[in-house]
């Protein structure tokens, strides 16, 4: 692995899957705090990094460079005990002394003060960082700052308490800051009661399962792990309050049983949300339920997975050649990001090191490497509260996610075509590809065509997901929208089911209210020619001829260019469209046809047999239903349609 900085050698003997122990993971939070601050100003305030600058301004975004960056090195230090061969504090409190001094003022080192969301909202967000950083090195920062510092320290974090947060995680935002002003003494009616309004939001996005929605609607994604189950579990577990650790632990438990399958062999988090360029941020939920004993995992699966992690994007181009994260995914990637993404963005990641407060002799670092769940077996899992399936199999390592439940759309917003966001819109996603860009062919989509103009899936109402023995299925309805001429057709609908068996995909639409000469398509996954991934897919019953294939030279995070699978078909009144999808690196698949021995439809329903084991899959609709047995049991029948 060429690396921009040196790290130790593999211990393969300790850590048979990765090599990785913790003093790799030191070296690695050395090494990106090493480079990061080559480009600090005089005085240490901000970490302005090269790069296109974010919506909240250059100014913002150097003290973002400075509180992610703190974190990781909060982390670093807090969990050697204070051991801090490098200065890192040091760094830290000359910045934080230049930074607060005249804040809001535009000279080189003052921190912009901290605001509303709608209001250069950006510093509120690091003043979460800055607040939890403080709290870790408390014993030896915090208590060593000159009493004017102290106070300035204060007065600038306490902004976050005055000022409204963006209606979702931002509420963890001043709950931190409160958090750490009463640790050191300095709580009082102000503080309590940001901690109680964020703990009382928390309660209302909780939807069971361990997953919380960010925010009011219907928005899972991996703000779940490095935001809504971070910042509560962390402050009970540093409070050593026991009543909201049980509470919020036992939730980041729930959480973990199935997050932790969501995670590629090659340790790729799941490819699908926003704030993307955070990457092995994705691990941090995974270290932390190991630190604070909530977790269903050895500490072996739990390094594992969060090693893997860290070396995925370490040996694919994550970190460029002077030591700095790219704001990207593998390497820079303008689609993944968003307008609030700027130089120092990627440096969310630091909450990765979370699992760095397990002191050396910890299990998370003194076990040996477990394997990854989906390394241990193929497993089909449900999660009916976000309304996700994850689909993973053993041979390829290659995990699925297929979204009837996450969309990301306000209950205040409409549905607009305009911002259909391929990060959420899409039906399924996985470890091993990204979604295509705005302006490309979409891949995994089911899109309804009305007088040229392709509807798109904007707000998803889940109707169930269940699973049984090798097998399971998540469905939801949708009324697409479309970006140019009426946004709507009165009436339209199409209900969508996924049913997961092995490494097949059985996806299964059925489109009401269609007009007369309406067209469909549905699209695959999308990937390059130099993958080694199959993506196809197959028509059973409601297309007009075999799939063809269509080009999306913008590509995706994990390819410059891209194809995608497409089939065509007509639509008119109610009707049904089955088709079968698979992607896989597995060696020696056979063509999909031949996958499915038998089909009949009718307008309410599918049914499949699959070759080889005769076992037996039905969709029905009104209500929806679904069933798989594993042979071919009596069952009402479908109108006979050999296809």
């Amino acid at each position: 692995m060429s690396m921009p900085f040196v790290l130790p050698p593999e211990d393969r003997d300790l850590s048979p899957s990765t090599g990785f122990t913790r003093p790799h993971w030191e070296a690695v939070a050395d090494g990106l705090l090493t480079a990061a601050w080559h480009w600090c100003t005089p005085g240490g305030a901000l970490l302005d990094l090269p790069g296109r600058p974010s919506a909240s301004g250059v100014r913002s975004d150097g003290l973002e460079g400075f509180a992610r960056t703190f974190l990781a090195a909060a982390f670093r230090v807090a969990g050697a005990g204070g051991a801090d061969p490098h200065g890192w504090l040091e760094r830290y409190a000359r910045g934080l002394a230049a930074g607060t001094r005249t804040p809001g003022r535009e000279d080189t080192e003052s921190w912009p003060p901290v605001l509303g969301h709608d209001t250069h909202g950006q510093p509120m967000v690091e003043s979460a960082s800055v607040a939890l950083g403080l709290r870790l090195t408390a014993p030896w920062l915090w208590r060593h700052l000159d009493d004017a510092v102290q106070d300035r320290t204060e007065a600038w974090l306490r902004g976050a308490l005055r000022h409204t947060p963006a209606p979702n995680n931002w509420y963890l935002f001043p709950h931190t800051v409160a958090g750490f002003l009463e640790s050191v003494g300095r709580g009082d009616a102000e503080t309590a009661a940001a901690r109680e309004r964020a703990e009382a939001l928390l309660e209302t996005w909780y939807r069971g399962e361990g997953w919380y929605a960010d925010g009011d609607g219907r928005a899972f994604d991996h703000y779940n792990g490095w935001a809504l189950h971070l910042y509560p579990v962390l402050d009970a577990h540093l409070a050593g309050d026991t009543d909201r650790a049980s509470r919020y632990g036992g939730r980041l438990r729930a959480h973990l049983a199935g997050f932790a399958a969501a995670f590629g062999a090659d340790g790729a988090p799941m490819h699908f949300g926003r704030s993307l360029t955070y990457r092995f941020a994705a691990s941090a939920a995974v270290s932390l339920g190991a630190v604070t004993g909530h977790t269903p995992l050895s500490p072996g699966a739990s390094r594992r997975l969060a090693s893997g992690c860290v070396r995925y994007f370490l040996e694919r181009g994550a970190v460029t050649g002077d030591g700095l994260l790219s704001p990207g995914w593998h390497g820079p990637h303008a689609a993944t990001l968003q307008p609030y993404s700027g130089p120092a963005s990627p440096y969310w990641a630091s909450k990765a090191f979370v699992a760095l407060l397990a002191p050396d002799g910890h299990p998370l670092w003194a076990d040996r490497e477990q394997a990854a769940p989906v390394e241990e077996a193929d497993r089909v899992l449900a999660l009916p509260a976000p309304g996700l399936l994850l689909q993973a199999t053993r041979a390829d390592g290659i995990v699925r996610l297929h979204n009837h439940g996450s969309d990301g759309v306000r209950p205040h917003e409409g549905e607009a075509a305009a911002e259909d966001d391929p990060h959420y819109g899409r039906q399924a996603y996985s470890t091993r590809t990204g979604p295509t860009a705005r302006g490309n062919v979409a891949d995994n989509q089911l899109a309804v065509v009305v007088d040229g103009r392709s509807g798109v899936r904007r707000r998803i109402r889940p109707l169930g997901a269940g699973q049984g023995e090798g097998w399971g299925w998540a469905a939801s309805w949708h009324r697409p929208v479309f970006a140019d001429g009426p946004p709507m057709v009165p009436g339209l609908r199409v209900e969508s089911v996924t049913v997961a068996v092995g490494r097949y995909e059985l996806r299964v639409h059925r489109v009401v209210g269609a007009p007369a000469g309406a067209r469909l398509t549905h699209t695959g996954w999308a990937t390059g020619p130099r993958e080694p991934v199959l993506s196809a897919l197959h028509g059973l019953h409601g297309w007009d001829a075999p799939a063809g294939s269509v080009r999306a030279p913008q590509g995706t995070a994990y390819a410059p260019w891209v194809e995608v699978p497409r089939l065509t078909g007509r639509a008119g009144g109610t009707s049904v469209h089955g088709c079968l999808a698979v992607l896989s690196a597995e060696p020696g698949d056979g063509p999909l046809r031949e996958a499915v021995a038998e089909v009949r439809a009718d307008a309410d329903a599918l049914e499949v047999v699959w070759a080889g084991s005769g076992a037996r899959t039905r969709v029905s609709f009104d209500p929806v239903a679904v069933g798989h047995r594993p042979e071919c049991a009596p069952a009402p029948p479908c109108a006979a349609q050999d296809l």
